[in-house]
């Protein structure tokens, strides 16, 4: 009967996986396509540019004609200054509301919280008028900072771990002479290494697929994030197919890239939470 069921349960399984990476592997076999046979009827997997001369015909466009790899370069400056930052502010935040004592703590960490569930297009409005105001339009100033300041998942994360290290290892660290600063830095931070990789996958994920502030902040070609990039091969009445999902695929790729690189510190963290007393 266990048998059975497991048979089942990796059958169902399976199912769901291919069901999950059908979108991403059809984009991928469409890369290798000229625009005529992605409509071609019946359809078909097999690409027409596969193993031949002009295998890499899509590619060479994308990445040479319309500069994608200039785009992917704003992108990774974009996603990374804002994943970097949301970690600074947010585990100083999360290690204050979880260690330090002052007034209105708790009012002050469930407004943090509030804004969670506050959408960004209701405050976008204020916020390009404050962005115009300082003078940072078409620069990367706007869609680094407003990530950089606002983390209340983040400061949620740290809070939740730092409140569960021993109190005998801040008061080791107190006996020593660590004043806060020193204590975060050199005892507490170095503890968190699940929720600092965890929150820069996050981080670097949401500002590298963000449309809304670019378009609204860039209008400089060179200053194009690769999403806006995208909306190249489209316009009102068509889209050039092939070359949109090459640049799906490119756009795609550092993604999966850094979650690769960084996803064995999150099962390597996962397998030894918890600390010795």
């Amino acid at each position: 009967m266990k048998f059975v069921s497991n048979v089942f349960l990796y059958i169902l399984l399976s199912a769901i996986a291919v069901i999950m990476v059908f979108p991403f592997l059809w984009m991928v076999i469409n890369s290798f396509n000229s625009e005529e046979n992605i409509f071609r009827i019946p359809p078909t997997l097999i690409p027409d540019k596969l193993f031949k001369k002009n295998m890499f015909e899509n590619y060479v466009v994308v990445l040479r004609d319309y500069n994608f790899l200039r785009y992917a370069l704003n992108s990774f400056i974009v996603a990374t200054s804002a994943a970097l930052g949301q970690i600074f502010t947010c585990s100083l935040a999360g290690f204050a509301f979880a260690r330090m004592n002052f007034r209105g703590k708790n009012l002050i960490f469930s407004l943090l919280l509030m804004t969670m569930m506050v959408p960004v297009q209701v405050t976008i409005i204020p916020e390009f008028l404050l962005m115009m105001k300082l003078g940072w339009l078409d620069t990367f100033l706007p869609l680094i900072v407003p990530s950089f300041l606002v983390g209340s998942f983040g400061t949620f994360m740290y809070k939740e771990f730092f409140e569960n290290v021993p109190k005998d290892l801040e008061d080791a660290a107190a006996i020593d002479g660590a004043g806060p600063f020193k204590m975060f830095f050199f005892v507490f931070f170095p503890l968190a290494k699940v929720q600092t990789v965890t929150l820069f996958i996050i981080a670097f994920m949401n500002n590298w697929n963000d449309l809304l502030r670019p378009v609204l902040y860039i209008s400089s070609e060179k200053l194009m994030t690769i999403t806006m990039a995208l909306t190249q091969f489209q316009s009102e009445y068509e889209a050039r197919w092939n070359y949109l999902l090459t640049g799906g695929v490119v756009a795609i790729l550092p993604l999966l890239i850094v979650y690769m690189l960084l996803q064995r510190y999150v099962v390597e963290g996962m397998a030894h939470t918890g600390l010795k007393g």
